[in-house]
């Protein structure tokens, strides 16, 4: 939900903007920790939502690289950004992209800084995206930024797309699978059954089991998908409840293989969403708040937080890290050498690519180890299916 607010900061300047919370409890506390003293917020009206983030329409993570890189370009050409978000709004490919920039430059005309204006639109642009444009701003390193946002969005979209494209033949050879196999117990057998049956000769017991299968499909197949349906959508109610989102989260993590693959995942984002702010200049305590919001883990976004009240409060990161089990001893090491030695930014950077390359790598072994576990099984499954049906034909044929 957005609130617009006015507020004052501790040089006694007025601020404006709008902050994306889920309540105004929240949204006070989040503009409160960037002492602000706030003096009215109020949510923003339904018609104002749907102007600037267009209903059922998504940026994909590859736009905003595009034009991260474009507007770094163009600021190192020392392009004003009205003009660039103009430019941008005329020629970005995106529809919804030209829609947000439109609103953007008119947002800049009238007097918003660029990260006042970009965090109008949470669904293009996150939480992180617009804090590194804040630390752009008052460093006066926008063309740093933009070139560091997008070079980490790069990184980002590698690793999850390469996750991604890596189980798009399982999961089709799966689908394609079940097709086939529900096409054969609901029409080909089917027919087959009844010649099987009035051949009067004892049917093994594999081939019974197929037919009772069949049956099965035939007579309560309808039951069965509805009951899938009904299944997957309570599934989803739940997961969307807290209490679900962590629990799925816990189990995402305890999978034997796939755990280790989705804590390397989390790990990899940590490292990489601090390193970049950290060497952007933004403050520790405000790169663990934003990496806490975009971790995508609920397990690992409350470590962030108990983390940052721990640092909050004097520890050191890597003492805050090293009470959980979750951060592998390695991480919080290198990250104490890095705050020993004045180095924290590069050292994050570094285990940031080593968590990258181990997620590619174990993506890599997943997959080779899911293709001929697929062979096999499918096999099997064909196998079994043909031989229920073809031996009793044969042994029919061969009594005559």
């Amino acid at each position: 939900m957005l609130f617009d607010y006015k507020a004052i900061d501790k040089e006694g300047q007025t601020k404006e903007g709008v902050v994306d919370a889920p309540g105004i409890e929240i949204a006070i506390s989040s503009l409160q920790s960037r002492n602000l003293i706030i003096s009215s917020i109020k949510p923003q009206k339904e018609e104002s939502i749907i102007r600037r983030i267009p209903l059922f329409n998504r940026v994909s993570n590859k736009d905003i690289v595009i034009v991260s890189r474009q507007m770094a370009t163009l600021f190192e050409a020392q392009v004003s950004a009205l003009r660039i978000f103009k430019l941008l709004g005329a020629q970005v490919e995106s529809a919804v992209l030209r829609k947000v920039f439109g609103v953007v430059a008119d947002d800049i005309e009238e007097g918003s800084s660029i990260s006042q204006a970009l965090e109008k639109h949470p669904a293009a642009f996150s939480t992180f995206y617009v804090n590194m444009v804040r630390s752009g701003e008052e460093s006066g390193r926008l063309d740093q930024t933009f070139s560091y946002l997008a070079d980490y969005l790069d990184r980002s979209y590698e690793v999850t797309s390469k996750a991604k494209h890596a189980l798009i033949y399982p999961a089709f050879v799966v689908i394609t699978f079940v097709g086939v196999m529900v096409l054969m117990f609901t029409v080909i057998i089917p027919k087959i059954a009844p010649i099987l049956e009035e051949s009067g000769q004892e049917l093994p017991f594999y081939t019974k089991i197929v037919l009772g299968f069949s049956g099965f499909f035939i007579d309560y197949g309808i039951f069965l998908f509805i009951g899938l349906v009904v299944a997957a959508f309570l599934f989803k109610r739940f997961i969307d409840t807290k209490q679900g989102k962590i629990a799925f989260d816990q189990f995402k993590l305890k999978v034997p293989y796939v755990g280790d693959l989705f804590k390397k995942l989390y790990l990899s984002r940590i490292a990489d969403n601090m390193n970049t702010m950290v060497l952007s200049g933004i403050s520790m305590v405000k790169a663990i708040e934003t990496t806490s919001a975009v971790v995508g883990n609920d397990i690992y976004k409350d470590i962030l937080d108990k983390s940052l009240e721990a640092v909050k409060g004097g520890v050191s990161l890597s003492s805050a890290f090293a009470q959980f089990p979750e951060i592998p001893s390695i991480m919080t090491q290198m990250i104490k050498v890095g705050e020993e030695t004045g180095e924290l930014g590069n050292i994050l950077k570094t285990l940031a690519k080593f968590y990258q390359r181990e997620v590619v790598a174990a993506v890599d072994t997943l997959v080779d180890l899911i293709e001929p576990v697929m062979v096999v099984a499918l096999g099997l499954g064909v196998g079994i299916l043909l031989a229920s049906v073809l031996m009793p034909i044969y042994n029919l044929a061969s009594s005559f």
